[in-house]
Parts: structure tokens; sequence; C-alpha cells
């Protein structure tokens, strides 16, 4: 396949017309339209400051051949021009002052906007897009789209020197002039069919980039696998040919792009050879003045340069559309969790009904279907099951991570679609199987879940786990910085911080997705700790894989490819004999006491067998 099937649109992109572009990067702009008043205002003053110089030069030229002038109008001339280019850079200073800032802040409301929606997308969104090509729109993108409004002070500039000049000229020469307007139209019509395909080659120039971007931040964030497995130069090959890909791309879009000033410059170039000798034969035959001869000959590139400044920078100008574009596609893509109301609770009971429920993922993959679970306010529920059985999918549909397609899903008898999604959320603790850590300190990650809490009200919720033993496990205690990710703690210790978040926000709905990596007695004592704290005050789903919190729960669910096949208490499954004993037997039974206590009989037992032919040896 070719490598431009790795260059396709998202499934949120879209393609806007002209009038839509510019409505929305219009609408970022109006907060700041009286700054952009006075750049306008200037922006003129400027342009017919810069138009003036050839005009005065030319007046001059045409009395000096009159034999009118006297010595002092060449000082005064000089003057004249000196004080006209000084004024031109005073208003270029304070045009470009006034830019960088308009350009800071709108670039700021873009990426803010860009970045708030892609924190209320769905779980599901960044299921199917890489998180390192949303990271490229925020960022790269908004850099570009800075570029573009740069590009256009100065391409308006141009254009109102221009438009003095063309009146200056009709006035001086309308038959030169006429002559140089008629180059105008042929090189609009070049550009308009060279934008189409800049486009093109833009697009696919930025979507290579962001494969680029998607590739380093999926490898640097494995890095540590990558390492354990020895596959640095595995994951060196994955990057590199993105990298040779987007190489590729960029050339021929480079090459495409350069075509453009190199067609106009000769057209221009051309009329400037033709301006010039049919003016000076002119001039020869006193048709027109020296003066006037001269004011064309000088004024052609100033007519011209907005056109040939839209031709030398259409990359960036439609890298900065692009731009626009992809970032007003992420701002506006669309959410598959859609709420039907805003009802705010000041308090939830956590009764949770799913009634008749249907579910798949955005891939297709049917996980429940007419599924039916009643879970009552403080109960604690375990579900078991083999992976892919639906677990989670309970847990992310019960925290609005994802849209169910049928039935009905209602918490304290509400339907869950008429809750306020954030209000909502405010009532739910979550700890994922992986606890995710920002990097800080321990307080400050506890204190993300609730910013007013202060430092004794920590140490309190800490030292009712445990009476606070794990904080002594903790190189510095609550300042103990947690590194990226919490990867400089252990992942009890990143259990024990997740938990003691919830802890602070006390929830009235828990959902515990429990981990399964080996952890030691101590810290599973800890853990298990600040459950039944947590278990206590909360409605809770857990997610179990260890016997210690399937045995605490009021009730287990045994489920399997979406149904439930069982449910009761730890020891009535058990004497059923059904799948759960046999789920029992095969993950949980191991961590059992009484299998401990046999394992350590056998052990015994069998050492005394070898103590006599070890002593025989």
């Amino acid at each position: 396949m070719s490598f431009y099937s790795s260059l396709k649109a998202e499934a949120y992109d879209r393609q806007y017309s002209n009038k839509d572009l510019f409505s929305r990067i219009f609408s970022y702009l109006n907060p700041y339209r009286r700054r952009m008043i006075v750049i306008l205002v200037t922006l003129s003053l400027q342009g017919i400051v810069g138009a003036l110089p050839p005009l005065l030069v030319s007046q001059v030229l045409d009395l000096s051949m009159a034999g009118q002038t006297k010595e002092s109008i060449y000082i005064w001339l000089v003057i004249g021009v000196v004080v006209l280019e000084f004024l031109n850079y005073v208003f270029y200073y304070i045009v470009h002052r006034l830019m960088a800032r308009v350009i800071a802040d709108t670039t700021r409301d873009m990426s803010a906007a860009a970045f708030k929606s892609a924190m209320q997308q769905d779980m599901s969104f960044f299921d199917e897009f890489s998180s390192g090509k949303v990271v490229s729109r925020i960022t790269t993108d908004t850099s570009d789209f800075a570029n573009l409004i740069t590009l256009t002070s100065d391409v308006l500039n141009n254009l109102l020197q221009s438009v003095l000049l063309a009146a200056i000229l009709l006035r001086t020469e309308w038959r030169l002039a006429l002559g140089l307007f008629s180059i105008v139209p042929i090189l609009g019509i070049i550009i308009i069919q060279y934008r189409k395909w800049a486009k093109t080659v833009t697009r696919r120039g930025m979507r290579a980039m962001a494969n680029v971007n998607a590739t380093i931040k999926e490898t640097i964030s494995g890095i540590s696998v990558a390492k354990n497995f020895r596959q640095e130069a595995s994951i060196f090959k994955d990057f590199d040919r993105a990298n040779k890909d987007s190489f590729k791309v960029n050339i021929r879009r480079g090459l495409a792009l350069s075509l453009l000033f190199p067609t106009t410059r000769i057209i221009v170039g051309t009329a400037t050879a033709l301006i010039t000798f049919y003016g000076a034969k002119s001039v020869l035959a006193l048709t027109i003045t020296a003066g006037a001869w001269y004011l064309f000959v000088n004024s052609i590139d100033r007519f011209m340069q907005p056109v040939l400044t839209l031709t030398q920078y259409v990359a960036q100008v439609q890298q900065g559309l692009s731009a626009a574009e992809r970032i007003f596609a992420l701002i506006e893509a669309p959410r598959s969790v859609q709420q039907l109301s805003s009802l705010k609770p000041e308090s939830l009971t956590g009764k949770i009904d799913f009634n008749h429920l249907s579910f798949y993922y955005p891939n297709g993959t049917q996980v429940l279907t007419d599924f039916d679970l009643h879970i009552e306010p403080g109960e604690n529920v375990a579900i078991v099951g083999h992976t892919g059985a639906g677990k989670s999918s309970i847990a992310r549909l019960v925290t609005r991570f994802y849209e169910f397609q049928g039935g009905e899903l209602l918490i304290d008898n509400h339907d869950i679609r008429d809750f306020d999604l954030q209000s909502l959320r405010n009532h739910m603790g979550i700890v994922t199987q992986v606890p995710f850590l920002f990097e800080g300190s321990v307080e400050e990650n506890i204190r993300f879940a609730k910013p007013d809490i202060t430092r004794a009200e920590i140490l309190e919720l800490a030292q009712n786990v445990g009476q606070g033993e794990w904080l002594e496990t903790l190189s510095n205690g609550l300042d103990t910085n947690v590194g990226e990710r919490g990867a400089q703690i252990s992942m009890g210790q990143r259990q024990l911080v997740a938990l003691i978040r919830v802890l602070a926000r006390k929830p009235s709905i828990f959902i515990l997705d429990e981990a399964t990596a080996s952890i030691d007695p101590f810290t599973e004592k800890q853990i298990q700790n600040a459950l039944d704290l947590i278990l206590k005050r909360s409605t809770s789903i857990l997610i179990a894989h260890r016997l210690s919190t399937i045995q605490s729960a009021d009730r287990i669910i045994v489920l399997d490819h979406g149904m439930i096949l069982e449910e009761g208490t730890h020891n009535t499954l058990l004497e059923r004999g059904g799948h759960y004993a046999e789920l029992y037997n095969t993950y949980f039974r191991h961590q059992s006491l009484e299998y401990v206590e046999e394992a350590g009989k056998l052990f015994g037992s069998s050492s005394e067998g070898q103590a006599p032919a070890a002593a025989v040896l």
C-alpha cells in the first residue's frame, strides 16, 4: 500500500467552505475588534505613507526635466522621503506590536477551546483517535494559524498601498495603468487553481506530521516496556518509518508549492519589461513625461506586492487555513454521549438500575444485550468473570464514559441522561485498573479530587488507613514526588493514593476496576482497609481480582459474555458448585488463607521427607 494510506482524515474531520472558515476565524478575532480597528487604521496610514515616495520623486523629476527646480527642492525631497520612511517604520512598529498581542490572545483562545473540547470528549473518542494527533492540533496547528494572521496583516498593508497606487497611476497615465492592471486577473486565476492543489498537498503534510507526533508520544510513553524487552531498535524503526513518510510527503509538498512564486514572478517580470519598453518609447515620443514613466517603473513591484506576497507565502497561507480547519474540526467534533437534561442533585442514594440495556463499542463489538441489573443504595456488588465478560463496560456506562444504544440506565430512579454530567461525576469515585497519578507530590494528587481540602484533613484520611503506616513507606510522606504517571512509587502505593483521593471526595457511588498486579501482604492489608472505609459510605461496583475484595462484597455477580450466570454471596455461590466455584478454584483459591496453610503443611511434610536423604548425602 502507498504511504498515503496512513494520511487519511480523521472521522470527525470536515471541509469548511471559505465563507464558513473565515466566519469562524473572525469569531475568534471579534473580542479584540478595538485593537483590530486601530491596526486597520494604522495599516491605512502606512499604505498612504508607503505610496507617497515614488509620487514625490516623479513630481520632482518632471519639474527637473522642465527646468523649474531649485537646488533646495532636492534637499526637501530627501527630507520628505526620510520623514515618510520614518513614519512608515513607526506605523509598522505599531501594527506589529498590536498584531503580536492579537495573535497571542487568539491562538490562546483557540488552543483553550480545542483543549476544552478534547477534555469534554467521551472515552470512546480517545479509543478511536490517537491522542498524539489530538495534541498536534492543539499545539502545532495553532502555531501555523498564528503565522496565517501575520501574513494576512502583511498582505493587507501591501493591498492598501496597491489601491492607492492604482488611483495615482490611473490619473497619471490610464493606458499604461490598464496594461498593468490586466495582469491581475491572470495571476488571480493561477492562484485560485493552484490553491486547490496546494490545499490537498498541505493537508497530507499536516497529517504526516501528526503521525510523527503520535508515534513519538506512543513510543516515549511505552519506553519502559521497550527497554524491558530490549525493543529500542524496534520503536526507533516505527518512528523512522513515520518520519520518512512525513519527509516524502513534505518534500513533494515543498516542490509543489515552490512552483507558484517563480511562475508569477515571470509574469510580473515580463509585464515590467513591456511597460519599461513602451514607457521609454512614449517618453521619447513626448506622449508621457519622464516622471510618469519613472512612477510606473518604480510602482510595478509595489502594486504587485500583495499578489507576490500571497504567492511567495502560499504554503504558509494554505497551511494556516488548513490548520484552522483542523482546529475547528476538533472543537466541533460531535460527542457520542448526549445528556437530555441538566439535573444537578445535591446528593445521591446510589440506587442503580440497568433495564433491558444494550451496548456495543464504536468498533461494533456487542457487549451487553437486554441486560438487567439492580443495585440497592449502599450495596457493595462485586463483578467477576473471564476477560471480555463485560465487567469494565458496566463500570464505564455508570460513569457515563460511553453511550448505550438501547434500554435504560437509572440512577436514583432518574434516567442517567437527565443528569448534568459534571454534577453526576462529582458524586462518583473511580479507581481504574492502573491508577493514574500526575507529576507532583502525594498531597497534590490527593487534593486533585477536592481542591479545597486542607493538609490536616488529608493527614487524617491517611491516618485512617492502617493507622497511617503506609505513609512511613514513602520517602518523604505526603511530600513524596510520585514522578510521571506515579512511576517513582510502587503500584500498591499508587493504589493507596488513588483510594485516598476517592475518600477525600466522599462519593455516593464508588467504582473500582481493581488492579491485577501482585502486591505484598502489608500493602494489600492497607488497600483493603482503605476500601472498607469507602464501602461503608457508598454504593459500590467492584470489578474484583482479589479474593479479599470479593469476600467483602454484599453480592457477587458472575458475568459471562454480557450475561449474568449467577449471583449471591461468596459462601452461597461456592456451595452451589457452579461457574463461580470454577472461577474460584482457577483464579482466587490460591489467595485464601486455607490454601496458604495447606501449602505450608505440604511444604513442611516435603521438607521432613527430604531431611534423611539430605543427611545421607
